[in-house]
């Protein structure tokens, strides 16, 4: 059995997508583990969560450096330091240059709170109720220099309900995003995914739920 994959994790806040990860990768068989997590925010509740289950978590405070190429510089130096093979952004508040992102082709996995291409940035569920969709939902998609873009992986679709709030909205989300990451995680480590032409390609069986939407 080969070696599990090891992942960086990025977070800024409460670490919810970090601990259904880290969740993931304690179980018997997962194929991949955390070998580091980093924080631009030195209160992030997920570097508590992360450093009581034992892996190294470390603040790299954005505030410290005099532009963002030195954050990331400092940032990268750490990911290679610990030899980690994908990096997750799990609620990693912080836009990332063309030159950092480039220098992880495919191997950086963000989250989006929306069913991408629709509603990339800020507000995605009050934008989406005031729209009029039918679905709301997440995604879990490689990197790409422009803001939330690149291949999707897996998305989790979520009704909109009649007189549904944004905070209502956002709570049932998170609980796809909660599923949705840790699925992406797997079917990267075992080596299923592939990118071509700007689109995901998965082998092998897929689950087969009706929120669940694979791949581009």
């Amino acid at each position: 059995m080969s070696s599990p994959l090891p992942v960086g994790v990025l977070i800024s806040g409460w670490g919810a997508n970090l601990q259904a990860l880290m969740n993931a990768c304690a179980l018997p068989g997962f194929p991949a583990r955390i070998a580091i997590v980093i924080s631009n925010n030195p209160d992030a509740r997920g570097l508590r969560i992360a450093k009581e289950a034992g892996i190294p978590a470390y603040a790299i405070n954005h505030r410290d450096y005099p532009d963002r190429l030195a954050f990331e510089a400092a940032v990268d130096a750490m990911l290679r330091e610990a030899e980690v093979e994908l990096v997750c952004l799990a609620g990693f508040m912080r836009l990332l240059t063309e030159q950092f992102v480039n220098s992880w082709p495919d191997k950086l996995v963000n989250v989006h709170p929306s069913l991408l291409p629709l509603y990339k940035g800020m507000d995605t569920h009050k934008r989406a109720i005031a729209d009029g969709q039918e679905y709301a939902g997440c995604t879990i998609h490689f990197v790409r220099p422009a803001m939330d873009d690149g291949p999707i992986i897996v998305q989790g679709r979520v009704k909109i309900l009649p007189g549904d709030t944004p905070n209502a909205l956002s709570t049932r989300v998170l609980e796809k995003e909660l599923l949705c990451f840790p699925l992406a995680l797997k079917l990267i480590a075992e080596g299923r995914v592939t990118v071509k032409d700007e689109k995901v390609v998965i082998s092998g069986e897929l689950p087969k739920e009706d929120w669940l939407l694979i791949g581009n």
